[in-house]
């Protein structure tokens, strides 16, 4: 007879929210803290529906044409970075500008801005659509071509002999692999980046499910719909042979999933906060789980400083520093 619901829950390590993220979110609470509501965001300042519910209901409008915002207005730029045509429009229209950009999306610009003086052109491996994706491409005016699969890769015709490459930050690490070999084969003088453009933590929370995965019956993940890396986290789980869910949150559980499959894995998207977390593992305990135990991983420690004129240090270290 098959068991009723989930016994153990094992937790991904790392999971949840990435240094990119928290500043983000804090931007946005300084900025309402220091001028007062309300404080504009152009997109979803990261991409959970959770968060930006959050932040609307203490003061933030999120726009995505800046003609919504008014003259004098404080606007964030989301931490999916923005074209140049956007901050152009920014600045001409007089805004109070704070940039919440992942300065991890933030080093891709700056390369591509330098490597496009020394006349590159570029290879972007990104999801079409994807705000970060029409930042990164709307640094330059042309000369950078978006591939989705290795497929795409022969439809690139560059002008010229000078040919780089950069990705999405969010992107599932096995297929950019895939995707960036097609770019090799086709370009085999192609620029790579020094480092790799997928973030850290995309990386760190990809590589605890593959650990996660093959250990339990079922694996659940806190995400929104439009989170990139989430997204990603259950496709992975799901090529690793997992049965897979991606959820916004507790009330999304089905009851039907853990008949049967009494281990269940729990992880998060970088955009996804704690509390929601906290909130799934209350049910699953209400559903009958009576373990739950994190399992071993990478400990992040990584901290992105504020903007100028909110602040020298985040109110993370603030708080430690007065513990």
């Amino acid at each position: 007879m098959p068991t009723p619901g989930p016994q153990e829950v094992l937790l991904a390590e790392p999971r949840g929210f990435c240094a990119g993220v928290d500043r983000a979110i804090e931007i946005v609470e300084r900025a309402l803290a220091r001028f007062g509501a309300p404080i504009y965001v152009r997109h979803e300042i990261v991409h959970n529906t959770y968060v930006v519910n959050d932040l609307k209901a203490k003061g933030a409008i999120f726009i995505e044409d800046l003609a919504q915002v008014p003259p004098g207005a404080t606007l964030v730029f989301s931490a999916h970075g923005v074209s140049q045509a956007v901050r152009a429009e920014a600045r001409a229209r007089g805004f109070q500008v704070f940039d919440a950009t992942c300065p991890l999306v933030t080093k891709v610009h700056v390369e591509v801005a330098k490597l496009a003086r020394e006349g590159y052109e570029f290879v972007m491996i990104g999801h079409k659509g994807h705000p970060e994706v029409e930042g990164t491409m709307g640094q330059l005016s042309a000369g950078i071509y978006l591939v989705e699969t290795a497929a795409d890769v022969a439809h690139v015709h560059p002008r010229g002999d000078k040919l780089a490459v950069v990705t999405q930050t969010t992107l599932s690490v096995d297929d950019a692999a895939e995707i960036m070999a097609e770019v090799k084969r086709c370009f085999p003088h192609v620029r790579e980046p020094k480092k790799q453009d997928i973030c850290y933590a995309t990386q760190n929370r990809q590589d605890a499910v593959k650990v996660l995965a093959p250990a339990v019956d079922v694996v659940v993940v806190v995400g929104s719909p439009t989170s990139s890396n989430s997204n990603r986290l259950r496709e992975l789980a799901e090529r690793l042979g997992a049965q897979a869910h991606m959820i916004e949150g507790a009330q999304d559980l089905q009851p039907a999933w853990f008949a049967g499959r009494p281990r269940v894995g729990l992880t998060a998207g970088a955009s996804a906060p704690d509390i929601l977390v906290q909130q799934v593992i209350n049910r699953l305990r209400e559903l009958g789980a009576t373990s739950v135990r994190k399992m071993d991983g990478v400990i992040e420690n990584v901290h992105f400083p504020l903007p100028r004129g909110l602040g020298d240090r985040s109110m993370a270290e603030s708080a430690s520093s007065r513990s």
